[in-house]
């Protein structure tokens, strides 16, 4: 959770201004939370409500989304999503759209299996984001979060990946001149992922996807979803992140750190 939002913090001001490097100050003024930071806590708001009983998760994905979605209009939705967002009986539209991989890292904190928390990823991805793609990037990144949260290292990480949903034959220095933006999860989770493989630390996997280009913040949230969970992050960084975003955002991620703690094993 905390590893997307600083993902997209960072990477929010470099979303129409690319920087190719990375060079570049972590934390700055002209920083910002996006539509990728809401949309995550709200997946985690009805993933703690559910607490333990997932039945009915993808309806109350809905609910919550649309509740919390609704009150950041601004903050960078789709346009389709955005409709999705205010429609009385919200249908999938076979979305391919990145927006499903960038919401979904927090199903990996409320699985205790690799299945389960493909399961998870499919219930609040499938309401929306219901093309395969979507759905296979969305899985993707949540199996890969679940892997770094439970001590895989990055081979074994990697090699699952290949195996099962990219093959990710490419290194960064290769594709970053001419990677360019690209809303669809075949464009945006195999680059995010190598970010990750490619580092040596949470901010460097960040500085990695950044470096890119591309739709900065998703790359970076989903990146970033992948490196907290592997290596951490201090408290340091985390009080500086929690700055950007407002009060009522801060009480759903307090909130769901609380049902985290009390989860059942």
């Amino acid at each position: 959770m905390l590893g997307a939002i600083i993902g997209d913090i960072v990477g929010s001001r470099f979303e129409w201004d690319n920087i190719k490097s990375k060079n570049f100050d972590f934390f700055h003024k002209d920083c910002f939370f996006t539509d990728d930071t809401v949309m995550t806590l709200a997946i985690g708001a009805a993933l703690s409500e559910c607490a333990g009983n997932y039945e009915n998760l993808s309806n109350i994905a809905i609910k919550n989304m649309q509740q919390i979605g609704k009150l950041y209009p601004d903050c960078g939705y789709g346009l389709r999503f955005e409709d999705w967002l205010y429609e009385d009986n919200p249908k999938p539209y076979n979305s391919w759209g990145n927006g499903a991989a960038m919401r979904v890292s927090l199903c990996a904190y409320f699985a205790n299996s690799i299945e389960m928390v493909k399961d998870l990823s499919y219930k609040v991805t499938s309401v929306s984001h219901n093309h395969e793609e979507g759905i296979k990037g969305a899985e993707a990144t949540s199996v890969a979060t679940y892997m770094a949260l439970s001590s895989k290292n990055k081979t074994d990480i990697a090699e699952y990946i290949n195996k099962n949903y990219y093959k990710i034959d490419f290194t960064l220095d290769k594709i970053r001149r001419r990677y360019a933006f690209n809303e669809s999860c075949q464009g945006t989770v195999p680059y995010a992922l190598q970010a990750f493989f490619e580092s040596e630390n949470f901010e460097d996997a960040l500085r990695n996807a950044i470096s890119i280009g591309g739709d900065s913040d998703t790359i970076g949230a989903i990146t970033g979803a992948i490196a907290g969970a592997y290596y951490g992050i201090d408290e340091k960084t985390e009080n500086i992140a929690l700055k950007y975003i407002d009060d009522t955002l801060l009480k759903i991620y307090k909130k769901i750190q609380t049902a985290l703690k009390y989860k059942e094993p």
